[in-house]
């Protein structure tokens, strides 16, 4: 069979573009897989022009600048009033599942007596909050399904402060990029604003009911179900409002930054 030039570099042809691509997308990271099967096209490559892929060094860059595109792709469509799916108590997945880059019996320990979040950044008001003011901050409840990158998902029911109401009640620049986030199992991540303040995000304090469970994120969670899980962090012992992009565990390490659901 003939194969076609290709017409970005004449001494490649398509054929060994996308293999070579696929073939490290499907070594290394599942996120790079999943936004692969939409973005890994000729039209898509055609914005690389004068990029070697034939290398890995030169793959992983081309992987990079298609996932920083797909970023934007995804903020730009991101609706900040558009509410995920909610569901009933009879749908909920029992028991919900644990995930994390550990085992369960790995998960931190902290002492809800001691705890305090840490606020910094920009904002007006930076004292730390102790466990209990956030309970006695105004609570919601949400059913909704957690989506993992993996290719599973579950519902459950969550429960804490609408994530929007403590942003302002801390006085933080609502104009700010970012909320970045650090966690007691040193797993860190960040969020864009129009996420932070979306009416469903939510600072999570409890899971079906009860005190979150260490296994799900004790002292508390950020839920977002308009993200993937991987973008949910567990743990929270600290966050800060900034213009400077501040990463992320996965996302340092190949996975799209946005991580809508």
């Amino acid at each position: 069979m003939i194969k076609k030039p290709n017409r970005l570099n004449p001494e490649l042809d398509v054929a060994s573009i996308l293999k070579d691509a696929r073939r490290e997308l499907n070594l290394t990271m599942p996120s790079r897989r999943l936004f692969a099967k939409r973005v890994l096209t000729l039209g898509g490559l055609s914005m690389l022009t004068g990029c070697n892929i034939t290398d890995q060094p030169s793959v992983n860059s081309m992987l990079e600048r298609i996932s920083r595109y797909n970023d934007g792709v995804q903020a730009w469509l991101f609706d900040p009033t558009r509410l995920a799916p909610t569901y009933s108590a009879s749908m909920m997945t029992r028991p919900f599942p644990f995930n994390a880059f550990y085992s369960e019996s790995e998960a931190p320990e902290v002492d809800g007596d001691a705890f305090e979040l840490e606020i910094s950044g920009l904002v007006a008001d930076k004292h730390a909050w102790k466990l209990s003011e956030l309970h006695q901050l105004p609570q919601v409840e949400q059913i909704t399904r957690h989506i993992c990158v993996e290719g599973w998902s579950a519902i459950g029911r969550w429960g804490g402060v609408p994530f929007a109401y403590f942003l302002k009640q801390i006085g933080a620049d609502l104009s700010a990029k970012y909320i970045a986030f650090q966690c007691a199992d040193d797993y860190y991540t960040s969020i864009d604003m129009p996420t932070a303040l979306h009416p469903q995000t939510q600072l999570t304090l409890t899971y079906d009911g009860e005190i979150l469970p260490t296994k799900y994120g004790f002292p508390m969670k950020l839920r977002m179900p308009t993200k993937l899980g991987y973008k949910n962090p567990k743990h929270i012992v600290s966050l800060e409002v900034t213009n400077t992009y501040p990463g992320g565990y996965w996302e340092d390490q190949g996975y799209n930054w946005f991580g809508g659901s």
